[in-house]
């Protein structure tokens, strides 16, 4: 329930604090004064599209601030948003400026397209653009499954499932048949690929070991010449002709002259071992230059060879990645992909068999959908119908016109149309185009009374309504029959209602007033709540009277006091 209502700077209410109440509420003014307001500030309490053009003149941003009291459902819904409610009341506001929105729910901004359906839980705004909504096929078809009840809303949500996962099964199946043929020349390619690769066979890093092996081969007179300079330099040169001293031979005399040395002085002992290790670390450097040399082979038949296995080993270079260990990787993924294409058959045979089974699944769902929302479009009719004749529309009727669909949808397989008539001679049509502006507000009127009652014998109690227009182009006793109905909807919910007739605002609970000032520059309107004797002069120049006339006064008391002399409802007196 809504408990309180603030508006700053909105259209021309300047600010404006509506303290509410259950029941029902009644806001009234004269033209212009801005009661209109009230319902937009609650229509962007709810998610509204924002327009600038809201913002009074002057003014940099609009605000609508609401406090809230919600039952123990609604608290754990915001708080899993990361609102911070204050005991049982949450604090909601919408503020508009000119180049943006912004929804705080309990501290917690929030984007609209989830504050939207949040909100949509608490209150219902009905305007003239809620009126034309009724017109469309969703309205109806929503407006028909509210009264069929949570039955049907969970029928709803396992059809929805059902529908998903024949629809994923579906566009995975499309996607195989259609692109068989793509499939079939990727496959082609790559298993081309892959006997390319498996017929060369190339081994781990092996273009960079022919590459090295190669400039040895191609090196292999200079890398000699090396080799036995290098011997010569450590054991001398291999015909033992050349004059030139080596190195072991020279470690050699250098162990000798210590070896002689040692007779004299003991300590250079330890010299004369590491000079023995130095001439063993040349011998053994000296024995592997001379097998070094002894292996190194020109070898042109070999060298041929590896030039034409390179040649190999680069054209899958080329093609599957830059090096060799690449191209392994790319064998492997490609054997993968290969597999996965392979199999597709065996996939579509697989989504086939599964798509016939769910076809059914959804079949079966829809059609106990459509079961159960044909038999609740025959109880909402009579009840709906019940509630036009009090309306003084007697010998209207409201019918569900429920058709099968084409192919069956995220809603089921109806195609349902909300006809209207407002004489049995006259055949039904669509309602948007059958009902008057009258007829149209008092049609929605009468859903909205059943659809309450309904969620009143489910235990939910807690909506708030508010109605604009809500009595355009009715007067007299239809007046007081809207009224009548208002109040009773308001004995299963909150009701808000902005009216220009004192036989609907004569039922309501609580009644606020939107006056009007103009300071000459700026029209600034304000709300107060009106009660007694100041309730009676207001209704009495709401039907057209002077307030100060006695005739006029009256008349307003009697209707006051004929309200009060029916039956009594569950919330009844609070202003009257």
């Amino acid at each position: 329930m809504l408990a309180e209502l603030r508006i700053v700077d909105l259209g021309v209410i300047g600010e404006a604090a509506l303290e509410l109440s259950p029941g029902f509420t009644a806001v009234t003014g004269e033209t212009g004064a801005g009661k209109t307001m009230i319902v937009t500030g609650l229509g962007l309490l709810a998610g509204a599209k924002a327009d600038p053009a809201l913002v009074r003149t002057g003014a940099s941003r609009a605000l609508v601030e609401g406090r809230w009291q919600l039952g123990p459902a609604g608290l754990a819904s915001v708080a899993e948003l990361g609102a911070e409610p204050e005991d049982a009341d949450l604090l909601t506001a919408r503020q508009v400026s000119a180049n943006r929105s912004r929804l705080t729910v309990g501290g917690a901004q929030i984007p609209l397209a989830i504050g939207q359906p949040l909100m949509g839980e608490w209150v219902t705004v009905h305007g003239q653009a809620e009126q034309l909504r009724l017109g469309t096929a969703d309205k109806q078809r929503e407006v028909l499954d509210a009264y069929a009840g949570p039955d049907l809303a969970d029928l709803l949500a396992r059809y929805r499932e059902s529908f998903e996962t024949r629809r994923k099964s579906a566009a995975e199946l499309l996607g195989l048949t259609t692109q068989s043929q793509a499939r079939l020349r990727e496959l082609a390619l790559l298993q081309f690929g892959l006997d390319e690769i498996t017929h060369a066979d190339p081994q781990p890093a092996e273009d960079v070991q022919l590459a090295a092996e190669a400039r040895r081969l191609q090196s292999a007179d200079d890398l000699r010449l090396a080799v036995q300079a290098a011997l010569a330099a450590l054991v001398g040169a291999e015909d033992g002709y050349s004059d030139a001293p080596e190195a072991l031979g020279l470690i050699s005399a250098a162990r000798r002259a210590l070896d002689a040395a040692t007779r004299a002085d003991p300590d250079l002992a330890g010299l004369t071992t590491e000079l023995a290790g130095v001439g063993a670390l040349v011998a053994d450097v000296a024995s592997q230059l001379a097998g070094y040399a002894a292996g190194l082979d020109a070898d042109p038949a070999r060298l041929e060879w590896i030039a034409g296995r390179r040649a190999e080993l680069q054209g899958l270079t080329r093609k599957y990645g830059p090096t060799v260990d690449e191209v392994r990787a790319y064998a492997v993924q490609a054997a993968t992909r290969v597999s996965d294409l392979a199999g597709a058959d065996d996939r579509i045979e697989e989504l086939t068999t599964r798509l016939a089974q769910q076809d059914a699944a959804v079949r079966t769902a829809a059609e106990e959908l459509t079961r159960r929302r044909v038999a609740a479009a025959e109880r909402l009719s009579h009840e709906v119908a019940g509630e036009l004749a009090a309306l003084a529309m007697p010998r209207s009727r409201l019918f569900f016109s429920i058709s099968p669909l084409e192919e069956p949808g995220p809603q089921g397989a109806d195609q349902i149309a909300l006809l209207f008539t407002a004489n049995p001679g006259s055949a039904p049509g669509p309602l948007a185009r059958m009902a008057s502006g009258g007829e149209l507000s008092r049609v929605r009127l009468a859903l909205e009374v059943v659809l309450a009652r309904q969620r009143a014998d489910q235990g939910d109690t807690r909506r708030t309504f508010v109605f604009d227009e809500v009595d355009a182009g009715v007067g007299g006793a239809v007046a007081l029959e809207i009224g009548r109905r208002l109040a009773r909807l308001a004995d299963q919910a909150q009701v808000i209602v902005v009216t220009h007739l004192a036989q609907v605002a004569a039922f309501a609970d609580r009644h606020f007033m939107v006056t009007k000032a103009d300071d000459g520059q700026v029209t600034t309107s304000g709300v107060r709540l009106v009660r007694d004797d100041d309730r009676v002069a207001v209704l009495a120049t709401m039907m057209g009277g002077l307030e100060s006339s006695e005739s006029a006064m009256a008349h307003a008391r009697e209707l006051l006091d004929s309200v009060k002399g029916e039956a009594p409802r569950a919330v009844r007196g609070a202003a009257s």
